[in-house]
């Protein structure tokens, strides 16, 4: 017979757990993930949408799901009748016919897919994109530094990856400012009405298709061109497989990095001591704070909350818990990376840390493939405005500050900032 603590009946109600999923959770969601690591790792809830999923926050077990194969990324293995599978995905991509990419298909056709995309989508391409990384960087910080007052988001942080990533696919620059309209309703209304969404979603597909059909005659030194070119074996991808992955690139690509910049700021602004052994470094001319500053922002407080989404495609056990066939599962990342058994002193912020296998860009063959362009633009971003704008500050109490609601994404609404005004 197990022992009881004194007082206690062996039938006492387990401790109730945390409302999950409002504005106020939204804007800490740390205390309540710390209580699921503890009580209830493997958690069964009900999202907004409706949809009941598994929610999983131990490190241990998030890096066991993001690698098992038994959990598809396939929305076809979802148990939900066939009108509920559009609450789980990307609004709008699947009557936007969008439905071919890394983020929901498995091996062996991921496989296939990532091998012709990585061929394209190169360490090498990103490299060689650092100058020009740096150039719009500088570029919008030029359009306010004037001004001594800026939001980061809307100015700064949301127009850098969206303008980096259509010049890398090819855009017309002519055509950018679409893009970035399309993009922003996306950012507005990815925690509200979905209708917004998919409207700009199939816009940015029909635009997508119609750019790939004209390279196919006019290719060039982009990465559109390069996924048209890209062939193995004498595999090429389809016109359709290359729209979906070029939306793809976008799509997960602006807004990974809205949330990187936005959030490491914050998390400056929170941890002054932080800050100024980072802008101390870069003072310096030193470079290795910076290297691994920005891996513990992803760790501390990562653009990506939850990884997307999964599916059991046979009973399993997950953390003690059994997992249904057909059960949606849900690797909540932030949870993950703030487990003490994993990072010691979790839930402080350290740029020196070294030991840092964090999971802001997932684990196993659905790693980011975008990581390292993310990565490049984050540390650009905050080395230059820590720069050039050394007395940035908050412009309101940090209580003020609210952040988007959403499943998937962890970013502010917006960022406003001071500092003394420079002529550029």
């Amino acid at each position: 017979m197990d022992e009881q603590t004194p007082g206690t009946p062996s039938d006492a109600p387990a401790p109730q757990g945390p409302t999950l999923f409002d504005w106020e959770f939204a804007t800490d969601p740390y205390p309540a993930y710390a209580w699921l690591r503890e009580h209830s790792p493997v958690h069964r809830t009900r999202l907004p949408s409706g949809v009941e999923a598994w929610l999983v926050t131990r490190y241990a077990d998030a890096r066991q799901a993001l690698a098992d194969q038994r959990l598809s990324k396939n929305p076809a293995h979802h148990a939900e009748p066939a009108h509920a599978k559009g609450k789980t995905g990307i609004p709008g991509e699947r009557k936007a016919e969008l439905m071919t990419h890394l983020l929901n298909i498995d091996p062996p056709d991921h496989t296939r897919l990532r091998r012709l995309v990585s061929k394209a989508f190169t360490p090498r391409r990103v490299a060689e994109f650092t100058p020009r990384v740096q150039e719009l960087t500088d570029h919008l910080i030029d359009g306010f530094a004037a001004k001594g007052e800026a939001d980061l988001i809307h100015e700064f942080a949301f127009p850098l990856p969206i303008y980096a990533i259509c010049e890398m696919l090819g855009v017309p620059r002519e055509d950018q400012d679409d893009f970035r309209d399309w993009a922003g309703m996306m950012i507005r209304h990815g925690g509200g009405p979905r209708g917004g969404v998919a409207r700009s979603v199939k816009q940015m597909r029909t635009y997508l298709g119609e750019l790939i059909h004209r390279k196919r005659d006019d290719m060039g030194n982009d990465l559109i061109s390069d996924l048209i070119r890209a062939s193995d074996h004498g595999d090429h991808l389809t016109e359709a497989e290359a729209t979906a992955m070029a939306f793809i690139l976008l799509f997960a690509g602006f807004e990974t990095t809205v949330n990187l910049i936005g959030n490491g700021v914050h998390s400056l602004f929170m941890n002054p001591d932080q800050r100024a052994l980072l802008q101390d470094s870069l003072a310096a001319g030193e470079s290795a704070l910076l290297a691994t500053g920005i891996e513990e922002l992803l760790r501390y407080d990562g653009p990506v909350e939850l990884a997307t989404w999964r599916f059991a495609t046979e009973p399993l056990t997950l953390g003690g818990q059994e997992v249904a066939a057909g059960d949606p599962v849900l690797v909540v990342l932030a949870a993950a990376d703030r487990d003490p058994d994993r990072f010691a002193d979790p839930d402080t912020l350290d740029l020196s840390r070294t030991d840092n296998q964090h999971l802001g860009y997932g684990h196993g063959i659905h790693y980011c493939l975008g990581a390292p362009l993310a990565r490049l633009e984050g540390q650009t971003a905050l080395a230059t405005l820590l720069t050039r704008l050394p007395d940035l500050e908050l412009a309101i109490p940090p209580q003020e500050l609210r952040w988007r609601g959403g499943l998937i994404m962890r970013g502010l609404r917006t960022l406003p900032v001071r500092f003394t005004p420079r002529n550029t």
